[in-house]
């Protein structure tokens, strides 16, 4: 064994890393290598050889290694070969359709790679969708209103919905809602992927339209989102009714879908649902009803079977899936889902549109809630009020059945243009609570815009006078010579005679149709509603204790025409609303105490009261001005130009009224238990200027003792049918069931003299030349005296006129003065208002026995 170093044994797998020439044979490529200029080279170190040639050990080495790196280049190229030779069998057989079909490899690369990108994209989308705020529509309400016993009147607003809570809703409805369309909703994820494959799938193969989204996706989509099917919308949905059903019950999810959802017939949300069917409340539905309107969600349009009939097989068919459903879930007792039958809806329910009477109330109420700052008008606009009104339905309809009796049904519009002219306005109030019970305004919202009970552009006419009359007594007012003002009074009751005591332009109003009535009571003059004397006596009180004792009893104070009006104030140039009329005159009722009128009973938002004013009851004019005044109206409906309002069948008292030119003609009475004004007014229906009545109806003119209380009379009985009879309970000034003493001069005065009894046919003389003239406010007031404040009379009833009739009994004490207000103006000469008796040419007979709604 030599001394010299042997060479190792190269490890298996052991190859030279020294680059290899490529055509270099494998034993001699590491031989030679090649220095830094490219010029080759001997081993130096280990591998010179010695001077015989002979390798030394160092290249002995070399060829070693050469050898076990061609050994392992050899297994390489086997393995390679291998590998190729498996391939090319695989493809050998892998021919033809095999060719397609992925490998495991592949299909688990291919799962894998689908599963990161579905992860990523959920982790993505939940962060990036938010729940956004709610949309436009979805807030939007209509404001209900309602007559006081609950029925609806009209719901207005571009939606028609009421959101109610889910304690308002039967147990019915939720359940009949849960078996159509997610039975699993209390018990399962806000989404479900299966249920979206199947619905998919059921609305490809023609099984019907099936979206395959739970209540709370359909929630979302109605309350968030838009209707629009997009791909983009539907990501939306997922993300939110998921993020949804971490932040809110499941209660409050359902109680929103249930007042989102679309039923038909233009109502969202189960209530208006519930109303536009079967004109009932959604706490009302029973199981039948309910299972109709679940079923409705799945098509509203084409299962309505009133718009469809042609769909009820298909209907009902989805009708006993909603109701076996309820009882698989055991929400419904078997047998009584065997009793249940097709509950058909109603083919017409009651309107809430604004056509009718709807549209001139819900606006007046509305202006009511404005003015009264119930609710401001943003709110309103905003809906979702529940405002039960102070209308009776029985007494409105009625109301709308006698305008329609007595004056609508009498016009021929296509014969007669004045008949296009007429219009009708009225109110009805309960003089004790100042509720407004009933109003009609015209014949329809959407042809007549404007509504006649509210608005303030026709003058009043003589149904102004008894407010003279009251501040009179009111404020122990005199004539001219010093006697006090009381029912028996006498007057000159010259037609064009100048009034006396003013210090303003000479004022000598005419009578109707120019009449000479002599000497006449104050009764008398106001049965016949004589201008002559009630000019005088507004001078004789003051025009400025008029109109104050006016607004106290319920005219606003910014009435048209009643500031500055002098002596004319007391022909009616005021232009008052019927609404305002009607409440001066329910306060003379109410024995001279005023309580504001209102239209609303109650409101309500989602179920939370709103507040409402207090409304305090006032003295306004002591009790014997206003019964006085009462009694003396007694007459006019007894005898005098009102004799048409006895077809109410009660004890009533009142005043007629025509405007000048007779453009509009009134009437405003009342009994113990109701106080109501009409008024029918002439009016272009193109440029809505006013217009003269002459003709109206073929009658030569239309007054307030004609059509107006032929409507009172026949109201007031249907109103309070049923209810028991009142009388006036009356207690008056001293004196004024006594007639008094004319004045000592009887050539033609202010005040005189002449028979009572005596039939007022002599016209005295067009001047006064014993008349004074004292200051503007009227002269010297009575002696004061105190009024009670008691609600009974120490007097009778009142069952005729104050002027020899029996029944009246005087009390004790008379008002005090009232204070002035601002100063009257002038009037021109000769004013026209007038307020006739039944006229000429059969005119008395045809309109007496009529009745007024």
């Amino acid at each position: 064994m030599s001394d010299e170093p042997q060479p190792k044994k190269p490890r298996p797998g052991w190859a030279s890393h020294e680059p290899q020439a490529a055509d270099t044979p494998d034993d001699a490529r590491d031989d030679t290598r090649t220095d830094a200029a490219g010029l080759p080279r001997s081993n130096e170190s280990d591998g010179e050889a010695d001077g015989h040639g002979e390798p030394g050990p160092a290249s002995a080495k070399t060829g070693a290694s050469a050898t076990a790196g061609a050994s392992a280049t050899a297994g390489a190229s086997a393995k390679k070969a291998a590998r190729e030779e498996r391939r090319a069998a695989l493809k050998a057989r892998r021919t033809g359709w095999r060719r397609l079909v992925p490998t495991w490899r592949m299909v688990l690369g291919a799962f894998l790679v689908t599963a990161l990108l579905v992860v990523g994209g959920f982790l993505l989308g939940y962060t990036l969708v938010q729940i956004p705020a709610a949309n436009a529509a979805a807030t939007q309400q209509a404001n209900v209103y309602l007559y006081a016993d609950g029925t609806v009147i009209a719901r207005d607003g571009e939606v028609n919905r009421e959101n109610v809570t889910l304690s308002q809703i039967s147990e019915d409805a939720q359940h009949a809602v849960l078996a159509a369309e997610d039975r699993d909703f209390y018990t399962e994820s806000a989404v479900d992927p299966l249920a979206m494959v199947r619905g998919a799938w059921n609305t490809l193969t023609g099984k019907g339209k099936q979206s395959g989204s739970t209540i709370t996706q359909q929630y979302v989509k109605n309350y968030y989102l838009r209707q629009e099917q997009t791909v983009t919308r539907k990501v939306k949905e997922f993300f939110i009714a998921i993020k949804l059903d971490r932040n809110q019950s499941k209660d409050e999810i359902l109680e929103g879908y249930l007042n989102t959802s679309f039923f038909g017939r233009g109502a969202y949300g189960i209530q208006a649902a519930a109303h536009a069917y079967y004109d009932m409340d959604a706490s009302e539905l029973d199981a039948g009803r309910a299972a109709y309107l679940a079923a409705l969600v799945n098509a509203p349009s084409q299962y309505d079977v009133v718009a469809h009939p042609g769909n009820r097989a298909f209907v009902e068919k989805r009708w006993n899936y909603v109701l076996d459903g309820m009882v698989d879930e055991g929400w419904l007792d078997p047998a009584e889902r065997a009793r249940l039958t097709f509950p058909v809806p109603k083919r017409t329910t009651l309107s809430t549109t604004m056509s009718g009477q709807r549209g001139y109330i819900v606006n007046i109420v509305k202006q009511h809630l404005v003015d009264n700052k119930i609710v401001d008008e943003a709110s309103l606009d905003a809906g979702g009020y529940r405002i039960t009104t102070t209308l009776q339905k029985s007494k409105q309809d009625a109301f709308v059945e006698s305008v329609d009796d007595n004056l609508m049904d009498r016009l021929d519009k296509k014969n007669r243009k004045v008949d296009t002219y007429v219009r009708a306005g009225g109110a009805s109030i309960e003089p004790k609570t100042g509720k407004v019970v009933a109003m009609y305004n015209g014949i329809d919202y959407v042809k007549q815009y404007t509504p006649n009970a509210t608005r303030r552009d026709f003058q009043v006419g003589s149904s102004f006078k008894p407010f003279v009359f009251t501040a009179a007594v009111e404020n122990g007012s005199r004539t001219q010579d010093g006697r006090r003002i009381t029912p028996g009074t006498h007057y000159d009751g010259t037609s064009e005679r100048p009034v006396q005591g003013w210090p303003g332009p000479r004022y000598a109003p005419e009578n109707e149709d120019h009449e000479d009535y002599g000497d006449i009571t104050v009764s008398e003059a106001t049965d016949k509603s004589v201008n002559a004397v009630y000019a005088q006596m507004a001078v004789d009180v003051g025009p400025d204790k008029v109109r104050k004792t006016a607004v106290d009893l319920g005219l606003s104070p910014d009435t048209p025409d009643l500031d500055g009006a002098g002596p004319s104030i007391a022909l009616g140039v005021a232009n008052a609303s019927v609404l305002d009329m009607t409440q001066a005159y329910a306060t003379l009722a109410n024995h001279g105490k005023h309580t504001p009128y209102t239209l609303v009973e109650k409101v309500t938002q989602n179920g939370r009261d709103i507040a409402l004013p207090e409304r305090h009851t006032r003295r306004a004019v002591s009790r014997e001005a206003a019964d006085t005044t009462t009694s003396v109206l007694k007459g006019v409906v007894e005898k005098g130009t009102a004799t048409a309002a006895q077809t109410s069948g009660r004890p009533a008292a009142g005043k007629t009224g025509t405007a000048e030119e007779d453009t509009a003609a009134w009437f405003a009475g009342y009994t113990p238990d109701l106080a109501t004004v009409v008024a029918v007014m002439g009016q272009d229906p193109v440029t809505a200027g006013h217009k003269s009545l002459y003709g109206a109806m073929g009658l030569p003119r239309v007054n307030g003792g004609g059509a107006p209380a032929e409507i009172w009379g026949q109201y007031t009985r249907d109103a309070l049918e049923g209810e028991p009879v009142s009388s006036f309970s009356l207690r008056l000034q001293p004196g004024a069931d006594e007639s008094q003493p004319p004045a000592p001069d009887s050539s033609g005065g202010p005040s005189s003299s002449g028979d009572v009894s005596a039939p007022a046919t002599d016209a005295p003389d067009d001047e006064d030349t014993d008349s004074g003239t004292p200051d503007d406010d009227g002269g010297s007031t009575g002696d004061d005296g105190s009024e009670s404040e008691g609600e009974n009379s120490t007097g009778g009833t009142t069952t005729g006129s104050p002027t020899g009739d029996t029944g009246d009994s005087g009390g004790t004490g008379t008002g005090t003065g009232g204070g002035d207000t601002t100063g009257g103006g002038t009037t021109d000469d000769g004013g026209s208002n007038r307020d006739e008796l039944p006229g000429p040419g059969g005119l008395s007979g045809a309109l007496d026995g009529r009745r007024w709604d």
